[in-house]
């Protein structure tokens, strides 16, 4: 539904503005999520991967087809969920890039420690005794964490991710109805309130001159009007 201007869509609309403006804080727990499922989910399946071509102490299943090797499916599908849970975040425009942002420069910082101290960098890893601190280690030996961190802050550096999206708001509908046009009559302001034709009747014909007559401009004379001085004047 589309924000319109009146009342009742407005109040649809609200919360869902509340929510657009709580992006980043929504982002933020999506970060959480996704920092535990790269150290738990990632960890794990990165370790199968590991651990099965191990197995054999050679090539992983001898050469032959991975397609009956469990703990190798196994890891590759939960590695694939983890990537798709990523590339949602990196991806769709409505979501924080803090998503994941946030999880990237933690690999980042984690990456960079590891190169300047080892020692320091393995001890912060948690659970070391399990095999979910196992394969976070592996991955942070392997380089896996650098290449997963800065995949992940790539949104951080698109400015269009920062900025809300505006909503178009539908425009009110047209509700005036035109006022209809008035009688003709009723427009006159004329004496009497008949209308325009009223006084037809009272008018008088005009006379109709012969031929050959000339009329002066100021019409015909009255003719029980007395008779004036010729109308030709005298030149003698």
């Amino acid at each position: 539904m589309t924000c319109g201007a009146t009342s009742r869509k407005l109040s649809v609309c609200e919360p869902l503005k509340g929510l657009r403006d709580m992006r980043h804080v929504t982002g933020i727990g999506l970060a959480i999520v996704m920092a535990a499922a790269v150290f738990f989910a990632g960890s794990w399946g990165y370790l199968k991967l590991l651990i099965g071509p191990a197995k054999g102490g050679g090539l992983p299943a001898g050469g032959g087809s991975l397609i009956h090797d469990h703990a190798v499916l196994e890891g590759f599908g939960v590695l694939l969920a983890v990537g798709l849970l990523a590339g949602i975040l990196m991806a769709v425009p409505v979501i924080s890039p803090l998503a994941s942002g946030l999880p990237g420069l933690a690999l980042l910082a984690w990456t960079g420690l590891y190169l300047f101290s080892v020692r320091r960098a393995v001890h912060y890893i948690p659970l070391k005794s399990q095999s979910y601190g196992t394969g976070f280690e592996a991955m942070l030996f392997d380089g896996v964490l650098a290449a997963a961190g800065l995949a992940m802050i790539i949104p951080l550096f698109v400015p269009s991710r920062w900025r809300r999206r505006a909503v178009a708001a539908a425009p009110a509908p047209y509700e005036a109805t035109p006022a209809p046009y008035p009688d003709l009559a009723a427009t006159q302001t004329m004496a009497g309130g008949d209308g325009l034709l009223a006084d037809w009747a009272d008018t008088r014909p005009q006379p109709q001159m012969e031929p050959g007559r000339s009329q002066a401009p100021w019409g015909p004379a009255d003719p029980g009007a007395p008779a004036g001085p010729a109308s030709t004047p005298d030149y003698s």
